[in-house]
């Protein structure tokens, strides 16, 4: 069983202009990075639409990510029970979904398969694989507004 999420925006639950940011806890290892369990969310613009999900044990790895709904309004990835359960909810509401993306220089593209999610309450994540779905890996990010 899964349940569908919508996507809503990061806001101020997560990020913080302080240098006092809330810790988000990986409840699973980003694919790649074991050692990295603990990361924070700093906002690269005004309006909200990029951030950099940045490793707390080296500042130098950070994911470009953003909320999905301006670039892609209809997104709305079904996550697994077991997702609920590493992450220690039951409310799909109280989750935050973010894309990875990938900047270049004639394009920029969202990882719509991968999605880290995370619960805003515990603040634990995890990059999740969203089986049985044809979403791209490379999907360009154009602004719905």
């Amino acid at each position: 069983m899964s349940t569908r999420t919508a996507s809503r925006p990061i806001g101020a639950t997560l990020t913080d202009t302080e240098l006092d940011m809330p810790i988000i806890d990986m409840a699973v290892p980003m694919p790649g990075f074991p050692a990295h369990r603990q990361f924070v969310l700093v906002r690269l613009n005004d309006e909200g639409l990029l951030y950099a999900f940045t490793s707390i044990d080296d500042p130098e790895l950070r994911f470009l990510v953003a909320p999905p709904e301006p670039f892609f309004p209809d997104y709305a990835p079904e996550i697994e029970n077991e997702v609920f359960a590493a992450l220690n909810t039951q409310d799909p509401d109280r989750l935050l979904v973010m894309v990875v993306i990938t900047a270049g220089v004639n394009e920029t593209t969202a990882n719509l398969l991968a999605p880290i999610i995370v619960d805003r309450d515990s603040r634990r994540a995890m990059q999740v694989v969203l089986t049985g779905s044809n979403l791209p890996v490379r999907a360009v990010m154009r602004r719905a507004f």
